[in-house]
């Protein structure tokens, strides 16, 4: 019977202990309640924790508590260019207000607007596109620019072969006849710029009356540079000769490039295939029985075949032998061009 009334009394005291605490427990949500609403935070929590019921009329259009129409905020699926476009406006938005920073600092006393701020971020750079048409417009323009150059290259060729511009730059040289015989002048240009009048009063001992003083200054004057008639308008170069062993090698290369022309055209039918070229030497190699049938006759054929090509070997030689005329114009070719001038280097 002790050992149940001491059961008893500590139980009356738990519940007691417990009943505080709850009190307790209760008048500090109380607190905490009332801070909330004072803050105006209690009513959103609330309101937030509940879902809005959603309510639809007779037609099935979704109103509220008073019966009004309203309409929900529809997602729709879009593109992943378009997401990326939004994105990219709402992050250089974000760079834009960024970038006011230093504008609002100016107006404080710290500031120095001399410092410029650079941007955190490095701003996006778009992709540039040529235009359709840019580079043809340019090559068009190379390829004009060339075809200039090439009838200048021609012209001058054609000038100097002739003689014109030797003629012309001559004529640059030479005095005019016109200038010479004419009187001379009261002042002449040179002193016209300083003098006042002429040389009339130039013993005067007043130098306001002869000289213009205002024309006189502490400057040195330059002339522009001209460049001499005599000199040629492009530096002359000189000619580079093959060694022999290139020169055949050259000579080589044509000729197989001929030998393959000609027999594309045999290929295709426009040329008759050469006949065999026959001579004494290999006369019975290359006709056989032919030559012991009838030997005088293939005799005669082989004869006149060598014949014919001795007078086709002399003929060439003579279509490629220079006249007079050439002649002398490649001896004025290699020969220097001393009508304008003469370029020597003299050493001690």
């Amino acid at each position: 019977m002790g050992a149940m009334y001491s059961q008893g009394l500590l139980s009356k005291s738990d519940i007691k202990s417990s009943d505080e605490r709850a009190k307790k427990i209760a008048a500090l949500q109380a607190q905490i309640q009332s801070k909330l609403n004072k803050a105006g935070i209690g009513n959103n929590l609330q309101s937030e924790d509940k879902p809005k019921p959603l309510i639809l009329d007779e037609s099935g259009r979704t109103v509220d508590i008073t019966g009004k129409e309203i309409q929900l905020t529809r997602v729709a699926p879009t593109l992943k260019a378009n997401i990326r476009a939004k994105k990219r406006e709402e992050f250089n938005k974000a760079q834009m207000h960024d970038a006011k920073g230093p504008e609002e600092l100016a107006d404080t006393h710290f500031f120095d607007n001399r410092i410029g701020l650079k941007a955190a971020v490095r701003t996006k750079r778009a992709l540039k596109l040529n235009e359709p048409g840019k580079y043809i417009q340019i090559a068009d323009r190379v390829r004009m620019k060339a075809q200039l150059d090439r009838l200048q290259n021609e012209i001058s060729q054609i000038a100097r072969k002739t003689g014109i511009s030797s003629a012309t730059k001559l004529a640059l040289i030479a005095p005019k006849t016109e200038a010479l015989s004419e009187e001379v002048p009261n002042v002449e240009w040179w002193d016209s710029v300083i003098l006042q009048t002429d040389y009339e009063n130039a013993d005067s001992n007043d130098i306001n009356e002869v000289i213009r003083v205002s024309t006189i200054t502490n400057l040195v004057e330059h002339p522009a540079q001209m460049r001499p008639p005599t000199e040629p308008s492009k530096p002359v170069y000189m000619p580079v000769f093959l060694t022999k062993k290139e020169r055949k090698k050259l000579r080589r290369q044509n000729r197989r490039e001929a030998w393959k022309e000609e027999q594309e055209k045999i290929r295709l039918g426009l040329e008759p295939p050469p006949e065999p070229k026959l001579r004494i030497s290999n006369l019975m190699r290359v006709l056989g029985n032919e030559a012991v049938q009838d030997p005088t006759k293939i005799e005669a054929h082989v004869k006149q075949q060598m014949a014919k090509r001795l007078k086709a070997h002399e003929d060439a030689n003579a279509a490629r032998r220079l006249t007079a005329d050439q002649r002398r114009e490649k001896a004025r070719k290699i020969k220097e061009d001393t009508s304008l001038g003469v370029h020597v280097a003299v050493f001690r």
